[in-house]
């Protein structure tokens, strides 16, 4: 198996597993209240259910129209960490499979949606974490760009990082025809994750992104 048509059979395993992980369940016992959502009592300047893009904004960017739908049970307003993936990584590359990693734990709001368009076969998610200030947004960055360089050193580096380029504000990893791209601006930690799109795609969807990010 090549590393392209590896990295696309896990991105495949990973979508898989959280569908399965959102599918409704029916448990006997006594109802309780709903646990409260992660930002009901959010502290982030920014609200970040505001700067994702929408379908028809997407539709446009990728080219792929009305054949670009939303991905069921793929929109989440908490990280989602695939517990059954993390053990085929090495421990340094886990946060492939754990956004709780990825967006670290002093978030105060999240919102994700992922797209797919079959008939090119290619998937495209966007992801906006807010945090309480600036400082906190970056150490959260810092330390997902610290996970992501002790990946890269270890033996599943090319499979799951492959190439990897970073500034001061982004870092993006780019494995087969899959990639990752983060920005972080103000208070905000946004993410793009795609297969078998081109490049300028996820430039294009984070540049519009962060352009509603207020800072």
């Amino acid at each position: 198996m090549t590393a392209r048509s590896c990295v696309s059979t896990l991105l495949a395993v990973a979508l898989a597993a959280v569908l399965v992980a959102g599918c409704t369940q029916t448990v006997a016992g006594t109802a309780l209240r709903t646990v409260p959502a992660i930002d009901e009592d959010s502290r982030s300047p920014v609200d970040v259910d505001t700067v994702l893009l929408d379908r028809a904004e997407l539709q446009a960017i990728t080219g792929a129209g009305e054949n670009l739908t939303a991905i069921p049970g793929m929109q989440s307003k908490t990280p989602v960490d695939i517990d059954l993936m993390l053990e085929s990584v090495p421990q340094q590359c886990q946060w492939v499979f754990a956004e709780t990693q990825v967006f670290g734990p002093d978030i105060e709001e999240f919102t994700k949606s992922t797209y797919q368009s079959p008939r090119r076969g290619g998937v495209i998610s966007q992801a906006a974490a807010g945090y309480r200030d600036v400082p906190t947004a970056r150490a959260a960055f810092d330390s997902l760009v610290e996970r992501i360089r002790g990946c890269d050193q270890s033996r599943a580096g090319r499979q799951l990082v492959g190439e990897f380029a970073g500034t001061t504000d982004s870092v993006h990893t780019r494995p087969g025809d899959c990639g990752r791209d983060y920005r972080i601006k103000s208070a905000v930690l946004v993410e793009v994750t795609f297969c078998a799109f081109p490049d300028s795609v996820p430039d294009i969807v984070m540049t519009n992104i962060l352009a509603n990010v207020p800072g």
